[in-house]
């Protein structure tokens, strides 16, 4: 048999292999975590509805994974991002989540979530060539 690989933009492929990821782990979890997945989008608009900001994640399993938190430069510093954090983190713990992680480039938000009490538990170096990768992660049990 002939394997042939290709670069391409096609989201029935993509689909195809997430499912088929997504199977191949269920055999691994637990059956009450099994089928835990939920999309999180928080979005912070001002008094003309234009978006300013926002927190995407998702659950999954027995986590939280915050993939974007973003809030527009102008507001930043007024306390927002904290109350996103905090929201997203009391769904968290409302779908009993036992820990959060994040990551972030040393130039974003590292200290932002460390004093939220997230951890670093691990790096990576040469990003961009003058940046570091930042992974935290905050437990909630």
């Amino acid at each position: 048999m002939q394997y042939n690989i290709s670069q391409e933009k096609n989201e029935r492929k993509k689909s195809f292999i997430n499912v088929k990821l997504y199977e191949y782990n269920l055999n691994h979890f637990p059956k009450d975590l099994r089928g835990r997945y939920q999309e999180i989008n928080l979005f912070l608009t001002d008094e003309k509805d234009q978006i300013r900001g926002g927190i995407l994640g998702e659950v999954c399993w027995n986590w939280l994974e915050i993939h974007t938190l973003m809030i527009d430069e102008d507001i930043r510093g007024l306390g927002l991002g904290s109350k996103l954090l905090v929201e997203i983190e009391r769904i968290a713990l409302n779908n009993k989540c036992d820990f959060i992680k994040v990551d972030t480039l040393s130039f974003q938000a590292l200290d932002f979530y460390q004093n939220h009490g997230y951890q670093i538990y691990g790096t990576l170096d040469n990003v961009g060539r003058d940046y570091k990768h930042y992974y935290l992660k905050k437990d909630l049990s």
